[in-house]
């Protein structure tokens, strides 16, 4: 007897491969087909429908159909709408390759903007405010550091990054720090150290992506994938492992841990400002116990950056990175089931 997917897996297995026919399309218009922007067309629009019914294909489907879409209208918090700015972002890039960075600055933008709506509402905008200063200022620092003495990624170069840049550095990646490291956390379930394995494994695909794009440049004798040495991913593991531990001393409640009222990290003269203690917020129907939060960040990203690597001509590397961070998905889930 064959086991049947659950209807959370069946949905987003139908919505990526509707998702795949757009990106199908968007392949064609590159060569020239103008069939593409019908695939495109049609791809889009269906990934939507089926990621909120698809597990209800039949003569059911309609009536299901709108009873969830109405549910998830309703439901909407700025957070969400952001998310999916942050994505639809990324649809654009290969019909305009030459404005990878102003599509990804602004996708990077509306992604660290959604994690900050996102902890607001959860967990208050001091906490917000704190957790979007630790994280950028670290990703500064380091990368300030490690691009000019090599520790403690390796030898590396952002001389050819398109603007903007912060002391020498791309707006972007200080940004990203924050919005990765908060879906990594959140994914991990408020494990330090999971989350700092998720942002390596994610930086597995962002290697030979960014390089390709020119955002920096390796020049490390040990490089071994995309030029980036293995001290890379160890220090990705290491910042995202850091932060991540602030985080969840900020806010633990916020990744389901059950901690005193007032956690290490929180400084005195923010305590008037409690976090909610009954999130309301839902992405997709369904009222499991545990409500999706901003963790739907990484398997959206886990979708559309191998596709970059098949775009800019890195097959090898958008398998490895698919694998990579499926890989890092399932582990999630394994040590995160008994979660709450």
């Amino acid at each position: 007897m064959t086991a049947r997917p659950s209807p959370t897996l069946l949905r987003f297995g139908l919505a990526f491969a509707a998702l795949g026919v757009a990106f199908a399309g968007a392949l064609l218009v590159m060569a020239g087909q103008g069939l593409g922007w019908a695939l495109i067309a049609l791809g889009l629009p269906l990934s939507g429908v089926l990621a909120l019914a698809g597990d209800a294909l039949g003569p059911q489907f309609a009536r299901v159909f709108s009873e969830r879409l109405a549910d998830l209208l309703a439901q909407t918090r700025p957070w969400m709408a952001l998310v999916a700015l942050y994505a639809a972002l990324k649809i654009p890039v290969p019909l305009w390759p030459e404005g990878f960075p102003v599509l990804g600055l602004a996708s990077t933008v509306a992604l660290c903007l959604a994690a900050l709506a996102f902890v607001w509402e959860r967990a208050g905008g001091v906490r917000a405010g704190l957790m979007l200063a630790v994280a950028f200022l670290v990703g500064l620092g380091v990368e300030v550091l490690g691009s000019r003495t090599g520790f403690p990624f390796g030898a590396y170069s952002y001389a050819t990054a398109p603007a903007p840049t912060l002391l020498g550095v791309p707006l972007m990646v200080p940004l990203g720090w924050f919005a990765l490291t908060l879906t990594a956390t959140c994914l991990s379930g408020g494990r330090p150290w999971l989350a700092g394995l998720l942002m390596m494994l994610w930086d597995i695909g962002l290697e030979p992506l960014m390089t390709a794009q020119r955002y920096w440049l390796w020049h490390d004798p040990l490089g071994l994938w995309a030029g980036a040495p293995v001290q890379n991913f160890l220090g990705w593991w290491a910042v995202g492992t850091g932060i991540a531990w602030v985080f969840t001393g900020l806010a633990p409640r916020l990744f389901g841990l059950r901690t005193p009222e007032w956690a290490w990290a929180l400084p005195w003269w923010a305590r008037a400002f409690p976090e909610s203690r009954e999130p309301r917020l839902s992405l997709l129907p369904g009222r499991g116990r545990r409500a999706p939060d901003f963790r739907v960040a990484y398997p959206i990203e886990a979708f559309f950056l191998p596709g970059g690597l098949v775009l800019v001509g890195r097959p090898l590397e958008a398998a490895v990175t698919l694998v990579a961070m499926g890989a890092g998905l399932a582990l999630a889930r394994r040590v995160t089931r008994h979660d709450r």
